[in-house]
């Protein structure tokens, strides 16, 4: 007989083809409970769904957990909108997480707590135009917190640590439990009316949603953005998030690290000081030597050890540009008489007076000169000009 096995591979294969060919698969919506929740360094989140007689093994890819507004844990109830498949490899169908919802009180709070946070953010409650500056040196430090357990304890301890002088101011308020959170509001109120610290520090330790609950509630979250006085929230651990931490001028991720937040450590202040302190120092002795130095520069000028120098310096520039002035007039004067004696040369050559010496005369009858015969009559007196004189003459 012969035989036609077929591979474990091709079976997985043959199984997984079938998961994906029924419609059914691939749109299942199934309700259980969250178990061995385990997040990978990847995104992706493993766990077990289960009820009271059975599990399936479940993934959720890092695509579409980057979509919860919650984080996964066990014990949780929820719906999960997904499809089953096999994973060929290890022969095992599981569940394929694409939505998740939170199901009973802790869902109802998510829910709750979603709808009012993009209610106060709409209307600008978590603006950071809004927050207040956290005061570098305050004196008194408000915390509105239990008056017993570690929160109270551990605030006080690490403010006196940092700077003993600072004054702690407790108004006892409930964390939890019905009326907590009116009993908050009043407590912020009452510290504003009567200006009673300078800083707020609102804290409370870790639990779970329904325990941090009180700071969610949207009395607090106003009294917290109506306060003159700057609020520091520190409530649960460093991955819990409250309402009262958006609102809030300055969130810290613990009690104690609002402290450190609130109080200035005064031996770094101190630090800080004396280090300034020493930089004016140096900058005031190398100022004064600059100042020395500029001081002997000037006084071994020539300005203090010989003051009258400058002033020969200046004699004898004058006496140059005397010098100077008296070349250029004796020059000008020599260029002017030159050209006045070439204007005299020309003006006498071409004077009348100048062709009398070539035995020429000059004849004019009363007062004028005769250029025509036609000028003179008989009987007429009339002058003649010579070269050395002028005599009277008449014609006969």
């Amino acid at each position: 007989m012969t035989y036609n096995p077929i591979s474990v591979s091709e079976l997985n294969k043959y199984i997984k083809n079938k998961f994906e060919d029924d419609e059914y698969f691939s749109n299942v919506l199934v309700e259980g409970e969250i178990s061995n929740c385990k997040l990978h360094y990847t995104g992706h989140i493993y766990f077990t769904l289960k009820d009271e007689n059975s599990l399936i093994k479940s993934i959720m890819f890092k695509t579409y957990a980057s979509h919860l507004d919650f984080t996964l844990q066990d014990g949780m109830k929820v719906i999960i909108l997904g499809s089953v498949s096999v994973f060929e490899r290890d022969g095992t169908y599981q569940l394929y997480a694409k939505a998740i919802k939170q199901l009973g009180k802790m869902g109802d709070l998510r829910a709750a707590f979603e709808e009012l946070k993009l209610k106060l953010e709409k209307e600008g409650l978590f603006s950071n135009e809004h927050k207040r500056n956290i005061p570098m040196f305050p004196k008194t430090i408000g915390v509105l917190t239990s008056n017993t357990g570690a929160v109270i304890r551990d605030i006080i301890n690490v403010s006196t640590r940092r700077n003993p002088n600072v004054h702690i101011r407790l108004f006892p308020v409930p964390v939890q439990g019905e009326g907590a959170a009116i009993k908050i509001a009043d407590g912020i109120d009452f510290m504003n009316k009567n200006n009673l610290a300078d800083v707020l520090i609102i804290a409370r330790g870790g639990g779970s949603l329904e325990d941090l609950w009180p700071f969610n509630e949207e009395i607090v979250a106003r009294a917290i953005y109506n306060s003159e006085i700057p609020v520091i929230s520190a409530v649960g651990h460093e991955t819990d998030f409250t309402i009262s931490d958006f609102v809030a001028d300055l969130r810290a991720p613990t009690p104690s690290a609002a402290a450190e937040l609130g109080v200035p450590d005064i031996q770094l202040v101190k630090s800080e000081l004396i280090k300034y302190q020493n930089r004016f120092k140096q900058s005031l002795i190398k100022k004064v030597q600059l100042m020395k130095l500029h001081y002997e520069k000037c006084m071994a000028s020539r300005a203090f050890t010989n003051p009258l120098q400058k002033v020969h310096d200046y004699y004898i520039e004058i006496d140059k540009t005397v010098k100077l002035l008296e070349y250029s007039i004796e020059n000008k004067l020599s260029e002017q008489k030159a050209k006045a004696k070439s204007v005299i040369l020309k003006l006498d050559a071409l004077s009348p007076l100048k062709t009398l010496t070539r035995g020429y005369s000059i004849i004019s009858v009363n007062g004028k000169v005769a250029k025509s015969v036609k000028m003179l009559q008989k009987g007429q007196e009339f002058k003649i000009r010579l070269q050395d004189g002028t005599t009277n003459a008449k014609i006969i």
